[in-house]
């Protein structure tokens, strides 16, 4: 078979990608092996395929597929989320391109154009995971407003409101215009804004020509003032204590109020209240009994309560009140201000704080065995730094509001009679049933339900243990061997959203935890820094790098940039560094197969080729070690690097090398075997990262009675320290030879000898043919005399003497050694310098310090080497 120039992806991973899931590889079903099992975070229904989904997935994949290496049921769950208000919106925005309006539709109506829309968008996220090869078990696909996990939700949600946990009641929410519909602080976006900072004077009312001064940043909100405020200890008002000013524009008369809340050195230390529009404000009102005035519609725009601008959108109000304050007297100045405006993290719209009636979930009771079972670690957080996040959170945990003013979602089991009563049940029958029995003498038949539905994440917090049909049976086969599952894979941005609240419901409702490690992959951003959007532009294509490089390729360009929890500084370059390591893995093969003609049972080998395969072996049982230890602190990028170094260094710059046969000479047939069964742990170290590549060369290399996909780890033997010790020997002897030679200028075909004074009899016994290969030596002799004429160097506590037969200027190889030593010797004072500082090992990140760490041992070791070679020159 006659093998491309270089590796072409398009051409092998549907191909395998269909055959690895018609063999059943993905599916899963309990049996006698441990389960390993990984619930993925559903994505939207609206969602396509971005590189935050290709760094969380390919993580998830990963870790399955070493799994199911190492002998684990493994057992990975696909789904998705029905997003409520994202879908909403793209509903409603597909009825206003057919001319229909949602508020001309019914309930029935709008959910039937729904259901249409997610069966033709809804799944193509999933689809898109199979090109990133993602080994899902495509028999087990959930999705959130399914019947059975519908009623799932429901059942909680009855439950909790028998128990008093759910109640329904009016507080000041996060309102989102855009959306209509009530946020929890979750879902709310803080981001830093340019605004103006807006000084309006309130008339007194008295006699005296005086007036009080607040600042704002929200002029349009001055309509709903019911009082100003001061501190009590401000010497400036005390003089207006229960007096009286005017809301200008309007001539509302309200009182000036004296609270210790008020930050006097604040603009002028007097603040407007308007307890409709902000929570502080709100409570000051609470506590100062105010009048609450609404001034704002659902969409934004000022309400009849205004009085004025009815109607007029807030943000244009904001502007035109300005000029009606210079125009009527009430105006100070403006002055440029910086500020937090929270933003829906759905729409983007502006958030208005706003009193509603909505339905609550008291979460205080829940959180406690939640927040325990992390800080007691009986939960894992990767990296751990996120603990005292969680913490936080959880320990001021507030009440969660779980109604949403939207149609597309699971409806509140809510049923009110004519009179307000309300009756909680899973089914209109039952909440009929309950209101018969509390009024016997009625005969109504028919309750109205709630209109509003419940906040998705109400759904996705039950996702480990729905998927497994928890509701219909608590303690069925399925829940028992997969839950709690083993790993959850997620940014940290939905730690609240999401993380804390499957916790709760873990042990509220199973008594168990959802999992037992959760890693939280960092966020991608752009070489600037500068989080991957939409808006800047600045994300490539997911899919049209897959379509281009071929999935392997971007897998291993997120994970080579991916520490564990860190952000990722994502740069395309890392897609050729993938490409050239496939086409790299793709060489060794045909270099491989080339042998394959040269083959002879009969060639006897000298033991040089042994010395290359055993310490290859011990490499790989050292790197096997190495890797072990990573993915069990999931330091999945380290783990890539040590496998890309073993194959890259080791095994194609090194080993290839040491066990070619010399041009037109037979290989001999046990060496080859022996370098096929290298390849294949190659392979198999790799297969999790890039498991198309793997896959396909696995089976190019020989007839192979299983796939690699399912073949199993080998266990870690016990370090072959001789053979690591004379291999890294050989590697520096043939660097520093190879160096000299350069130095010198000798030509490739230049021919030396060499002389070494060394009482390593065996290691030059097994190895010296390689060493004389790889430098072009005609000779190799031990000695135990310095040779004169010669260039001269120390390899660790070997004496090498070169004696080249072209003329060689041994003083100007010692001026250039000195040199080097000069310049190493500077490099390292500053290495020092900086790991001396305490400031700078204190803040520095620990792969950083990692690093400037290596540096110095580095330049150590090679000054060590260059003072011993120039030493052994003088003399």
């Amino acid at each position: 078979m006659e093998l491309s120039k270089n590796y072409e992806p398009q051409a092998i991973e549907q191909k395998w990608y269909e055959y690895w899931n018609n063999k059943g590889y993905f599916n899963s079903v309990p049996d006698e092996r441990p389960a390993y099992t990984i619930v993925i975070p559903p994505p939207n229904v609206t969602g396509v395929l971005h590189m935050g989904h290709a760094l969380n997935n390919t993580v998830q994949d990963i870790l399955l597929r070493r799994a199911k290496m190492q002998g684990f049921n493994t057992c990975w769950v696909p789904g998705t989320d029905h997003a409520s208000i994202a879908t909403e919106a793209k509903v409603v925005n597909m009825l206003k391109e057919k001319g229909i309006d949602k508020n001309d539709l019914s309930r029935d109506e709008f959910l039937k154009y729904a259901y249409e829309w997610k069966d033709k968008y809804g799944g193509i996220i999933l689809q898109q995971l199979k090109k990133l090869g993602c080994s899902l078990d495509w028999n087990r696909v959930n999705f959130t407003m399914d019947d059975a996990y519908y009623k799932a939700v429901i059942r909680v949600f009855v439950e909790l409101y028998n128990k008093g946990n759910i109640y329904r009641g009016v507080k000041m929410i996060n309102w989102d215009p855009q959306a209509l519909t009530a946020l929890s602080d979750e879902e709310v976006l803080h981001k830093e804004t340019n605004s103006k900072l807006t000084y309006v004077q309130y008339k007194i009312d008295s006699e005296k020509e005086e007036y009080i001064t607040i600042a704002t940043v929200r002029p349009e909100t001055i309509l709903g003032d019911t009082a100003i405020c001061v501190h009590p200890d401000d010497e400036r008002y005390a003089h207006l204590k229960e007096k009286f000013c005017f809301v200008p524009l309007i001539n509302r008369r309200i009182p000036i109020i004296f609270d210790d809340y008020i930050d006097m050195a604040f603009g002028t230390g007097a603040l407007k209240v308007t307890p409709a529009h902000d929570i502080n404000d709100y409570n000051l009102g609470q506590k100062h009994q105010l009048e609450v005035v609404d001034t704002l519609n659902p969409n934004g725009t000022l309400s009849e309560a205004a009085q004025l601008y009815i109607g007029e959108d807030r943000f244009t109000v904001r502007k035109k009140i300005v000029e009606d304050l210079k125009a009527s007297g009430n105006f100070v100045k403006q002055e440029d201000y910086t500020n937090q405006v929270g933003v829906s993290e759905r729409t983007g719209a502006v958030i208005e704080p706003r009193l509603s009636m909505q339905w609550w979930c008291d979460m205080e009771n829940m959180a406690k065995p939640a927040l325990d079972a992390v800080m007691d670690g009986e939960i894992d957080f990767y990296p751990s730094k996120f603990k005292n996040l969680y913490r936080h959170w959880m320990g001021n945990i507030k009440d969660w509001c779980i109604s949403r003013q939207l149609w597309w979602g699971q409806r509140i089991p809510a049923w009110y009679d004519k009179k307000g009563n309300i009756y909680v049940a899973e089914t209109e029958a039952e909440a009929i049933e309950k209101y018969k029995l509390q009024n016997p003498n009625s005969n109504i038949d028919e309750l109205r339900q709630e209109e509003d539905v419940l906040d998705t994440w109400f759904s996705s917090w039950l996702w480990p243990l729905q998927v497994f049909g928890w509701n219909e049976d608590a303690d069925n086969k399925e829940l028992d061997y997969y839950y709690p599952t083993q790993t959850l894979v997620t940014g940290p941005d939905i730690i609240f959203f999401w993380v804390a609240r499957m916790v709760m419901a873990g042990y509220e409702f199973k008594g168990k935890k959802p999992f037992e490690q959760v890693y939280f992959t960092g966020i991608i951003r752009d070489k600037q820094g500068r989080k991957m959007s939409k808006q800047l532009g600045n994300s490539p294509d997911l899919l049209q790098l897959i379509e281009d490089y071929g999935a392997d390729i971007v897998r291993f360009s997120v994970m080579i940039s991916s520490p564990a929890g860190s952000d990722i500084l994502y740069d395309e370059a890392f897609l050729d560094q993938g490409r050239n390591f496939s086409n790299k893995i793709w060489n060794a093969l045909k270099l491989i197969k080339m042998w394959e003609g040269r083959l002879d049972a009969d060639k006897t080998d000298d033991n040089q080729s042994q010395f290359a395969i055993d310490w290859m072996q011990a490499r790989i049982n050292e790197a096997r070690q190495h890797i072990e230890g990573l993915f069990a602190d999931f330091k999945l990028s380290e783990a890539l690097k040590v496998t890309y170094s073993l194959i890259w260094d080791d095994f194609c710059s090194w080993y290839l090398e040491w066990v070619k046969p010399a041009l037109n000479e037979p290989m001999n047939q046990k060496v080859y075997e022996q370098t096929l069964d290298i390849f294949e742990d190659l392979l198999q170290l790799l297969n999790p990262f890039m498991p198309f590549l793997t896959e396909e060369i696995f089976h190019l290399l020989r007839e192979q009675a299983s796939d690699l996909i399912v073949r199993q780890l080998p266990e870690v033997k016990a370090n072959n320290d001789t053979a690591l010790q004379h291999g890294q020997l050989l590697q520096q002897m043939i660097t520093a030879i190879r160096d000299a030679r350069n130095k010198n200028q000798l030509k490739p075909k230049d021919v030396i000898s060499l002389f070494i004074d060394s009482d390593n009899d065996t290691f030059y016994k097994s190895a010296g043919n390689i060493l004389q290969r790889q430098v072009n030596a005609d000779k190799l002799e031990q000695t135990k005399e310095a040779v004169a004429g010669t260039m001269a160097m120390v390899v660790q506590t070997e004496k090498v003497y070169i004696q080249s037969h072209a003329e060689v200027n041994v003083e100007a190889q010692r001026d250039k050694m000195a040199e080097e030593l000069k310049y190493l010797q500077g490099f390292l004072i500053s290495v020092d310098k900086k790991l001396s500082n305490e400031k700078f090992v204190a803040n520095a990140k620990p792969e950083v310090l990692a690093n400037e760490r290596k540096k110095q041992e580095d330049a150590l070791a090679k000054i060590k080497t260059l003072e011993e070679s120039l030493s052994l020159m003088e003399n």
